[in-house]
């Protein structure tokens, strides 16, 4: 990937997950890039179609574009960056994140975005201030 596409999706994103929106400050390392529709299934490497993903939410999407929704049992697509408001499907009882839509909940779960560990770093960032984003 070009360095500057890379440059601007990261300041896009703010430094920021943009599934979990767990800054990249709370980490050592610099977050993946995702594409959103996989390569494997016809996405490009453009602006449109990337996304900065944590590690954790990266490695659970993989190449996936959908999930099951626990509440209903039925498959819904996942959350996408480009085309949803995370408000929309997602939000914060603390640290933990509530999927509001059949989207959100599968999401949250395809993506394991309320892991322990991703929790407790979450919890840290609220009591240090300024997280959850508003």
């Amino acid at each position: 990937m070009r360095a500057d596409l890379e440059r601007k999706v990261r300041q896009r994103a703010q430094y920021s997950c943009e599934y979990c929106l767990t800054p990249e400050s709370a980490y050592r390392f610099t977050f993946p890039i995702d594409h959103i529709v996989a390569k494997q299934h016809g996405g490009e490497t453009s602006l449109n179609n990337l996304a900065e993903a944590c590690l954790r939410c990266n490695s659970h999407k993989g190449p996936n574009l959908s999930g099951i929704d626990p509440a209903s049992g039925r498959l819904v697509r996942l959350y996408h960056p480009r085309q949803d408001r995370w408000t929309r499907h997602f939000r914060w009882k603390g640290p933990i994140i509530l999927g509001i839509t059949a989207i959100g909940r599968a999401t949250i779960v395809v993506l394991d975005m309320n892991h322990s560990d991703s929790v407790a770093v979450r919890e840290a960032l609220i009591a240090e201030g300024g997280f959850p984003p508003r």
